[in-house]
């Protein structure tokens, strides 16, 4: 009898229990990912007794137990189960180490990895192998919730709801974190509201604090506001479809609609496919940002130890390339320690610039084939909206540099050399979407203050970390602005047309963006007046645009002064029209038309 003949009866025998088994395995490998990814976060924030330690680690390994039993199950039930290999090979490996190492401790009574360190004289390896497996069961519950992702379009919900729900879950369960004692230098747990503002302004990448976020948190505070920020920046529902790409399940309509509004991608297909682009890039440039930052330090910086300034590193590259404004110096790069290091300032202002100019835009610049065709067919060139988008940015940043080289000469510029000058001048402009701050933003002058207003309330392009209306929104105000007073009646850019639909979202983020900014600058000027009003408006410009510059105000508001900053941020981060099709309802479409009407305008 051939194998194949014995495969085919053993799956013939176990084909009734097939859909049944696998179900209750599936069920019970999330269940059993999510609770010691509990046990890990408990052990991460709460630095629990010896005995505890013990439990979980025994825990651990009984979950090792469970999932190379599943393993072995759904190869037993697999039609092909070598090609289920093939496919599960990282997965396959891994729990095939975990088995080795096991039997090794069991036998010699000696971790065969711990074995390996001492010969190679890699003494750690271990404790890498630690982190390992936990990096692996957050990776199990994000496979679990990728493959739940395409049952989205059985939910009756809007994407533009779950795009916000998202959000708020992820702000719920960082406030969570950030209230773990473990977080914290000074207190035993973090006030919840304190801890609220803090994480929305991570999630929402705009990087107000309330705190002292250098001296306040522990690095283990550090590294949740970090994540906080990438998962923010990125949004989670992105992570959770990149788990479901992986895990080779299709995404249903509803879910790649999400996609679509969250990277302002063209079409459906192509927010799929951009989104792995996405990720690739993302993590290309923070490492690049990564090994320019930790190689650029100030010598006048005293680090512990090189794991230290990896870490900062680390951090400053993945909160600038995010625009979130965070850092690890009391006043940020106005540090004294930082305010001299120009070389470290360019390399954060060129992050802040590629997370601010847009995926699509970065897309369109740096694909291969898009250049080898403009080198055949040169009018082709760049997309309409990869130009509006970057040319827009560049204007913006060069009109706000010349602005703050020419009116900040005898105030936050005095005293500085050309070169520092320029820098300066290069690095605040550029600032408007991320900030970060190299001078003293109280002691900016009001000419200066008003034209921030104006370059925050534009914010970066569609698609981007950036906030604010953004620079298509702009662009075509400005256009359709022109072409009244010329009295033309079509707008057109670059030999294309734009339709009416576009100039309608667009005037309607302009309307709904200012009126929500007005809106809180009146409150703020009711709740906070003695703050002043230059003050408060450039707050919740600031806010609502996601920047997170401040004149040093923030801290100092009222409690229900930063409940209307938390708003703005949340507000900026989701977009007002994604907040308006959220809380909408359908409307029917009639096919009946009504005479125009004659209105008096001006």
């Amino acid at each position: 009898m051939s194998i194949r003949s014995i495969r085919e009866k053993i799956n013939l025998a176990l084909y009734d229990s097939k859909e049944l088994v696998l179900n209750i395995f599936k069920i019970g490998s999330f269940i059993t990912a999510s609770f010691i990814l509990s046990l890990l976060v408990y052990q991460f924030g709460f630095d629990p007794n010896t005995e505890i330690k013990n439990w979980i680690i025994l825990f651990i390994k009984a979950s090792f137990g469970f999932y190379i039993l599943k393993y072995l199950v759904d190869l037993l039930y697999s039609y092909e189960p070598i090609r289920l290999i093939r496919e599960t090979w990282f997965e396959a490996l891994l729990l095939f180490l975990i088995f080795i190492n096991a039997i090794s401790r069991v036998t010699f009574e000696q971790s065969l990895l711990n074995f390996i360190g001492n010969e190679l004289e890699l003494f750690h390896l271990e404790n890498f192998y630690m982190l390992f497996i936990q990096c692996y069961f957050f990776v199990l519950v994000g496979i679990g919730l990728g493959k739940a992702s395409p049952k989205l379009s059985f939910l009756k919900v809007n994407p533009p709801r779950l795009l916000i729900f998202s959000f708020i879950l992820l702000i719920l369960i960082g406030t969570g974190l950030l209230m773990m004692p473990e977080m914290t230098k000074e207190v035993r747990m973090m006030p919840f509201f304190e801890a609220l503002f803090t994480s929305i302004s991570a999630c929402c990448v705009t990087g107000l604090i309330v705190v002292d976020t250098a001296t306040y948190f522990t690095q283990k505070g550090h590294i949740v506001l970090m994540l906080l920020i990438q998962l923010g920046g990125l949004n989670i529902i992105s992570f959770a479809t990149l788990f479901a790409i992986f895990s080779k399940k299709g995404l249903g309509i509803k879910h790649q609609t999400m996609l679509q509004e969250n990277f302002s991608s063209e079409s459906l297909l192509s927010g799929k496919g951009l989104l792995r682009k996405v990720f690739l890039f993302s993590f290309f440039i923070e490492m690049i940002g990564i090994l320019l930052i930790y190689f650029t330090w100030s010598p006048q910086i005293k680090f512990q130890h090189v794991e230290e300034q990896l870490f900062y590193s680390i951090f400053h590259s993945v909160s600038a390339f995010n625009n979130a404004g965070f850092t690890l110096f009391t006043d940020g790069l106005n540090n004294p320690l930082l305010q001299d290091s120009y070389n470290l300032h360019m390399i954060v202002g060129l992050l802040i610039l590629f997370g601010a100019i847009g995926f699509p835009v970065i897309e369109d610049l740096v694909n291969f084939n898009r250049i080898k065709k403009t080198i055949k067919t040169p009018w082709l060139g760049l997309k309409l909206s990869t130009k509006i988008s970057f040319y827009t940015s560049l204007f913006l940043i060069a009109f706000g540099m010349l602005a703050f080289y020419f009116l900040e000469q005898q105030n936050t510029l005095n005293g500085m050399k050309l070169d520092g000058q320029l820098v300066t001048s290069f690095f605040q402009s550029i600032s408007r979407t991320a900030g970060f701050n190299s001078v003293d933003i109280s002691k900016v002058g009001t000419p200066m203050l008003i034209i921030f207003l104006f370059l925050m309330f534009i914010g970066g392009a569609p698609g981007s970390f950036g906030g604010g209306v953004k620079t298509s929104t702009f662009t075509l105000i400005v256009y359709s602005a022109m072409n009244t007073i010329r009295g033309q009646k079509r707008i057109e850019i670059g030999k294309r047309t734009i339709s009416p639909e576009l100039l309608h979202k667009a005037f309607s983020i302009f309307l709904f963006s200012s009126t929500a900014i007005f809106l809180a600058i009146f409150i703020l000027s009711i709740s906070d007046g003695d703050k002043g009003l230059m003050p408060i408006a450039f707050e919740a410009v600031s806010a609502f645009s996601t920047v997170g510059l401040s004149t040093g105000i923030t801290a100092e508001l009222s409690s229900f002064g930063k409940v209307i900053i938390m708003i703005c941020m949340f507000v900026g981060r989701i977009g007002t029209l994604t907040l308006a099709f959220a809380l909408s309802s359908k409307m029917n479409s009639n096919n009946y038309e009504y005479p125009n009407a004659h209105l008096t305008i001006g």
